[in-house]
Order: structure tokens, then sequence, then C-alpha cells
């Protein structure tokens, strides 16, 4: 990820926060509450994560470990984010949890801690000057899960300049060139699909 692009990124999301406040999904680009938990409630097929560790990319709000924690009595979740003022949100609801770690950095370029499971809602949908920028990520984060990741991309979206739509099949197809157990979810949402990948 690029200067460049990080900066729009961060312009972003900063003018959702000035604008909406860092309290609800506006602060994290999601439309409401619904459509986000609707994304969390897909990626959670992934597996039964009952005593496994979890690497949330991209985590916002770490509002996905608060899901989680609804399903599972004990999970080690670990949510990464770049964006300073959502990484604070995030400590303030969730960081005095125990088995729950937050820390400060992109994704793409940090080392991460190796983890079962890589989840990633909604934080590879940005418009990259790399066009490979979505295959280089998924790669990496597969890499960085011992048994599987799960992804959502969008599949429509009004042009903007700052967020990009990927075929389902395209994305399917590439998966499958790093994997022979891939599954993909179409069924929930007419903009959004969801990957499932494992070793």
């Amino acid at each position: 990820m690029t200067t460049t692009d990080n900066s729009a990124i961060f312009d972003y999301h900063r003018s959702m926060i000035a604008f909406h406040g860092n309290h609800g999904p506006a602060a994290l680009g999601w439309r409401d509450k619904e459509s986000q938990l609707v994304r969390f409630q897909v990626l959670a097929q992934i597996a039964n994560l009952e005593d496994c560790s979890v690497l949330d990319a991209g985590c916002g709000h770490g509002d996905l470990f608060s899901y989680l924690q609804s399903l599972y009595t004990k999970f080690t979740y670990v949510g990464v984010e770049q964006i300073p003022e959502l990484l604070d949100e995030a400590k303030k609801r969730y960081g005095n949890f125990r088995d729950c770690t937050f820390l400060a950095g992109d994704f793409i370029s940090e080392e991460l801690p190796i983890t079962d499971y890589v989840l990633a809602s909604g934080s590879l949908n940005y418009v990259q000057q790399d066009h490979d920028f979505v295959f280089k990520a998924i790669a990496g984060l597969f890499k960085n899960c011992r048994i599987g990741l799960c992804f959502n991309l969008l599949r429509y979206i009004i042009p903007n300049g700052l967020l990009a739509a990927y075929d389902p099949q395209t994305i399917l197809v590439y998966c499958k060139s790093l994997s022979d157990k891939v599954q993909m979810c179409l069924d929930y949402s007419e903009e959004d699909f969801t990957i499932f990948m494992y070793h």
C-alpha cells in the first residue's frame, strides 16, 4: 500500500469521524450497524472458533471481537488497525478483555503474529494504485494463518474514487490457485461477497 493510498484512506475515515463521530459504524464506512453485523455473521461461518486464535485485519473499532464473544467463551483475538482514532476507540471498548490484543499498523506491510484464522471485513475494498494489490493482500494474509482465511469484497459500488469492486469469479479463480479448499458465499448481499480459504 503506497503512501498516497494510505493518505486517501486516512483522510476518508477522518472526514467520516468529523461528520458522524467516532462511535458508530459510519466512522468505519459502513452504511449501518445491521450491514456490519450481516458481514460478521458470514465471516464467523469459517469454522468453530472455540479455543482458536483469530487475527482481525483492519479491525476498526474491534467490534468483531464483541460479536465473537457472543458465540464463543474462549478464543484469542488480535486486532490490527492503522488509523489511530479507530484503534483508540477499539482499545477503549475492548482493550481490557483477557485474550484481546490490539496492534497499530498496516496489516499489509507489518509483520503480524501467526494465528489459526485471519478475518478481514471491508479492509480490502479500497482503490489502490497497484492493481495487483488485492491479490498480494490475499496471498499475504493466507500465509499468516495456520488454518483458514476469510475476507469480504465489494462486487458492486457506485464509483467514488475510494472504494473498489471486484468480479467474484476472478477472485475465486485466484484463490483456487493458492488452495484447493476454497468456498464463496454470494447470497447475503447484492453488493458484497465472501471467500473462505483453508490450508
